[in-house]
């Protein structure tokens, strides 16, 4: 009954919802799809509605210090403000990571600012970290918290630099807003890559990386609890960039590596709305994002020798790419474009599959497939 309801679920997108969602404006058909969600999150009836049409089957897997129904989680930029947290284990996420939330409220960079290139499966944006600010965002999740509304999953924050911050001040504004944050996120994410904030891939230096960290590391000190902090890094930085960057925040503690941010890298455009899409300024993230983003996990999986974890995100859209990203070193994976591009059932498609993947390759768990292409 459940996969009859699947099917003609994702026949009603492909034939109604996505046609018409196609002819909005990126943006515009972003905050309706948030809007529409965020009635459902209001819900119980909604979300179980939404359950039972999107449910993702077990695949658990211990990663951080926490249980994970499955590896796949929803990537940041979807929901910045945490608006529709509850309803997204509903669409069959097994964690959510929201923001990038900055210090300061911020209204983003000019629109137009997000572009589809259909027949590449792409995104362009340049949205600029446009949010409510952390006080802001704080003070919506200690409401959500109060109302018994709040995810069973693991929640993440995504934390960017403010905008009318320089680097220099950067330290402190990054731990101002991990501290406002603390207690609203079992999980962090420090965005040092996004193209769309000037000077902000500067970060990735080791002088500057050094002093974000070692703050950011001080505010978790001061806590005195362990909440894992990872580092979201660049597609766009050479190999040898990434290794150097990785050992930084090794060494300053961190608990693993988001691969990868968006690109500036363009592919070649197939049609003239390609063209236009990818002449626009921001980062690419979908599918031309996939061979680099299995590069730099790859890579960082045989730098640390297995011992570094690594969430991998860019271009996961299907079992196949999901698969690539975890045999080649990810322990968790995220995606955004593919729902965009394949509607709301690509998550519960992708976790189905991953399911019989690990069943056909004889493994017990899907932990066991983290790294195989290396042993392999």
């Amino acid at each position: 009954m459940v996969l009859h309801i699947r099917r003609y679920v994702g026949l009603g997108w492909k034939i109604f919802a996505r046609p018409i969602i196609s002819r909005l404006d990126s943006e515009r058909s972003h905050d309706l799809a948030l809007s529409t969600l965020s009635k459902f999150d209001r819900s119980l009836y909604g979300k179980s509605l939404l359950s039972g049409m999107y449910q993702s089957p077990e695949l658990p897997l211990h990663v951080l210090g926490r249980l994970f129904h499955h590896p796949l989680g929803l990537a940041a930029g979807m929901d910045k403000g945490a608006k529709a947290l509850s309803a997204w284990p509903a669409l069959g996420f097994s964690w959510i990571e929201y923001g990038g939330v900055t210090r300061f409220p911020q209204d983003g960079n000019p629109k137009p600012r997000m572009f589809r290139a259909n027949s590449e499966m792409a995104l362009v944006n340049s949205m600029g970290f446009n949010n409510p600010g952390a006080s802001s965002v704080r003070d919506s999740l200690v409401t959500r918290y109060a109302s018994g509304n709040w995810p069973n999953v693991p929640v993440v924050a995504n934390i960017g630099r403010s905008k009318k911050v320089n680097n220099e001040q950067a330290p402190l504004d990054y731990a101002s807003t991990l501290d406002t944050l603390w207690n609203h996120a079992d999980m962090f994410v420090l965005n040092v890559s996004s193209p769309n904030t000037p000077g902000l891939r500067d970060l990735q230096h080791e002088g500057l990386l050094t002093e974000v960290l070692g703050e950011c590391a001080g505010i978790r000190n001061r806590y005195e609890s362990h909440k894992p902090i990872l580092l979201k890094v660049s597609p766009d930085c050479s190999d040898d960039q990434i290794m150097e960057i990785s050992d930084i925040a090794s060494r300053n503690g961190l608990d693993g590596i988001v691969a990868t941010n968006t690109t500036i890298t363009r592919p070649e455009p197939s049609n003239t709305q390609s063209r236009i899409a990818f002449s626009q300024n921001g980062g690419v993230s979908g599918r031309p994002l996939q061979k680099r983003s299995l590069e730099v996990i790859s890579n960082l999986y045989e730098h640390s020798d297995g011992d570094m974890t690594i969430v991998g995100v860019g271009g996961i859209d299907s079992p196949d790419s999901a698969w690539k990203a975890i045999t080649s070193g990810a322990s968790l994976i995220q995606l955004y474009s593919a729902l965009v591009f394949n509607g709301p059932g690509v998550t519960s498609s992708i976790v189905r599959g991953l399911k019989k993947k690990v069943s056909e390759n004889g493994f017990s768990g899907i932990s066991e497939a983290i790294g195989y292409a290396h042993r392999r």
